[in-house]
């Protein structure tokens, strides 16, 4: 593995344990804080510049299995990461976020790590 695909794996963890925290808390507590947003925030952005690290890193091009799984997850995130700004613009801080989007939350959460796992994997067992 090259220094390019190392690093972006380090930040796609980095982004996984934000996006991971961002998730547990919203269905924990079930509304917007200020927190929650930072970390949801955090958690997408490093998954981008993962993704590019990996994207320079690779040998075997943009439209794989990994990446295709890959590049769902991300979209997830980002309409996750949507739709609860679009809570926050709408009702503001403290406010609870709708039953909807706290299900969609949790799938988005578990489609992400399911794709880590299955990356990891995919990258450990050629």
């Amino acid at each position: 593995m090259n220094i390019l695909s190392l690093f972006g794996a380090f930040l796609i963890t980095l982004a996984l344990l934000s996006y991971g925290i961002a998730s547990i808390a919203i269905q924990r507590f079930k509304i917007v804080t200020t927190g929650m947003l930072i970390f949801l925030s955090l958690g997408v952005i490093l998954d981008l510049v993962a993704i590019t690290f990996m994207i320079s890193g690779s040998t075997k091009g943009i439209f794989t299995l990994h990446g295709i799984l890959g590049y769902t997850a991300t979209l997830t995130m980002v309409t996750d990461l949507f739709l609860i700004l679009k809570n926050y613009f709408k009702n503001g801080f403290d406010s609870v976020i709708d039953n909807s989007v706290l299900l969609f939350s949790k799938i988005a959460y578990a489609w992400y790590l399911f794709v880590y796992i299955t990356g990891s994997l995919l990258i450990i067992w050629p």
